[in-house]
């Protein structure tokens, strides 16, 4: 009996949906029709403490190859981690340490088991035998790579010819990654078109090693809420998965028109026929694609939160943006009451970074105190006990004074 499911029809929608390349695709389909149950291996690195929906494009792929039987590997990756994927980075990143990822760790057993069964995924630390090498054998795994190979990857050419530089750090990162696959014996690496380098990298490691190299697949990447660049904890234009459903509902409808059919495409379960009919409905200009991203919200939102959770957001965000009121729940920050100049006002109750950016806020009539807009920067206001400073559509504070 096989221990897996070999439905010629599930293993071609393993292949192919969403999905930007198989390597060797012939090889996978073989070991996926034998039965066999095969390692299926992920990592991630705790640079922050949230995954985000750029990470569920994979983790979605994961749940399909669990769904058929086969064996999920999640690494969390808190000794790379501490050097940071340089994937698609123009510049070193800086470093962590070994409490700023272990702390960020912490929550991902949660985040991972909204889309994965838990129960049936392997969790493992690379901190498990990393933090066991001792120098000679780093540096004989160090001696089965070139540095001229390592520097064929893209990002790292680049910033080569820009004259930028890489530190050594970097250099051993897709070593590292490749020495996972080692350790935890991956027949499928699964990741983002930006891991590609990295994930052949294993099957290069596993030939030199004389094990059996893991097929690699990568999965398209999803663009932030910028509509340019990837969505990514480094360029802060992501979604948690364990967003608050307001403020989930909300991004999602902040994203461009153009971006809604592939949101639906990568996040949702929806039918091809019904995203066909998407896709028919958002090229008909009589259609409101507002009408289509709601749905879009809804979705996303229930498959992380509940149908519940879904109406309640769509209902708060109709409040504020529609009827123009006030959310039913409003952050409370406790200061003294007294004069603050706006700008530090601002920073202090963190609805703005920086100075510069409170003032740009203010400046783009962004601001407001009670319901008056502010456009002077410099002014000073006085603090009173819930008093509600609004920046933008979204971000509100209610000042608690003892």
């Amino acid at each position: 009996m096989n221990k897996t499911n070999i439905d010629p029809e599930k293993i071609k929608e393993l292949l192919t949906h969403n999905v930007e390349e198989v390597i060797i695709k012939e090889d996978l389909e073989k070991k996926l029709a034998s039965g066999k149950k095969l390692r299926v291996k992920l990592g991630c690195d705790p640079s922050r403490p949230d995954l985000h929906l750029g990470h569920s494009v994979v983790f979605r792929k994961l749940k399909e190859f669990q769904d058929m039987g086969h064996q999920v590997v999640f690494i969390i990756g808190d000794y790379t981690g501490m050097i940071g994927d340089p994937s698609g980075k123009s510049k070193t990143r800086p470093a962590m340490t070994k409490e700023e990822v272990r702390e960020n760790a912490k929550s991902y057993f949660t985040q991972v088991g909204k889309i994965l069964d838990i129960k049936k995924t392997e969790i493992r630390y690379n901190s498990e035998w990393f933090s066991k090498m001792n120098f000679e054998e780093i540096l004989k795994l160090q001696s089965k790579f070139t540095v001229a190979r390592i520097l064929e990857r893209d990002d790292f050419s680049k910033r080569l010819k820009n004259g930028i530089d890489i530190s050594v750090n970097e250099i051993m990162y897709p070593i590292m990654q490749a020495y996972d696959s080692i350790i935890i014996d991956a027949d499928v690496e699964v990741g983002g078109t930006d891991q590609k380098f990295n994930m052949l990298a294993g099957r290069s490691l596993q030939k030199k090693l004389e094990q059996p190299q893991q097929n690699v697949l990568t999965c398209p990447l999803l663009v932030g809420l910028d509509g340019t660049e990837k969505m990514s904890k480094s360029f802060d234009n992501y979604i948690s998965i364990t967003e608050h459903p307001n403020s989930m509902f909300g991004k999602i409808m902040s994203i461009s028109d153009k971006m809604i059919y592939y949101y639906f495409k990568l996040l949702t379960d929806i039918s091809e026929n019904k995203l066909k009919k998407i896709k028919s409905d958002l090229e008909d200009s009589v259609k409101n694609p507002r009408d289509i991203k709601v749905e879009l919200a809804k979705n996303i939102v229930e498959i992380y939160h509940g149908k519940k959770e879904a109406e309640k957001a769509e209902e708060e965000f109709n409040k504020i943006f529609r009827d123009k009121q006030k959310p039913t729940e409003i952050k409370e920050m406790e200061l003294e009451i007294g004069n603050w100049k706006l700008v530090d006002l601002l920073v202090e109750i963190k609805l703005a970074d920086s100075k510069g950016s409170a003032r740009r806020l203010v400046q783009q009539g962004g601001v407001r105190i009670d319901d008056v807009a502010q456009k002077d920067f410099e002014k000073y206001i006085e603090v009173k006990n819930g008093m509600v400073v609004q920046v933008g559509k979204r971000k509100f504070v209610k000042i608690k004074c003892q």
